[in-house]
């Protein structure tokens, strides 16, 4: 119970401090002083750094996922790590040949990707699958 409390008290704190981050940067990020009449009509654009900082404010609870659920990672590199050899690979050759050659290629970086991310080497779990026992992660599989 204590080192629940403990928790919260953290996770507070910083809930806080993200809060007045926010603001003092929404503060820093005001719109430009615009002249009495506007040449043009509608609402003035806002700029990149406004639109981001209005992002962070509304969805906090998303940004902030990590600290609330120890499941949910503090980044997103693994996932940028898989998406990375697609990308590599339509900047080599421009794009796949084929609808059946890009779901192909998908496949079986996924299936790669899987084995990775649980304890079987890369080349057993290959060799599994034209073996005709392929790999099947233990949350698939239940």
């Amino acid at each position: 119970m204590y080192t629940y409390f403990v928790l919260s008290l953290v996770i507070e704190r910083f809930e806080v401090r993200y809060n007045q981050i926010i603001q003092k940067d929404l503060l820093e990020n005001l719109p430009p002083k615009t002249p009495d009449r506007p040449k043009k009509r509608g609402r003035k654009k806002q700029t990149a750094a406004k639109n981001l900082l209005d992002r962070l404010s509304e969805c906090w609870r998303e940004v902030l996922a990590f600290m609330y659920d120890p499941v949910v990672p503090f980044d997103n590199n693994l996932a940028e790590r898989d998406i990375r050899m697609v990308k590599v690979q339509q900047k080599v050759s421009g794009t796949f040949r084929s609808r059946v050659g890009a779901d192909s290629f998908c496949r079986i970086r996924g299936y790669i990707s899987s084995a990775r991310k649980n304890p079987v080497s890369v080349l057993d779990a290959i060799q599994g699958a034209f073996e005709k026992r392929p790999y099947v992660p233990p949350s698939a599989a239940s």
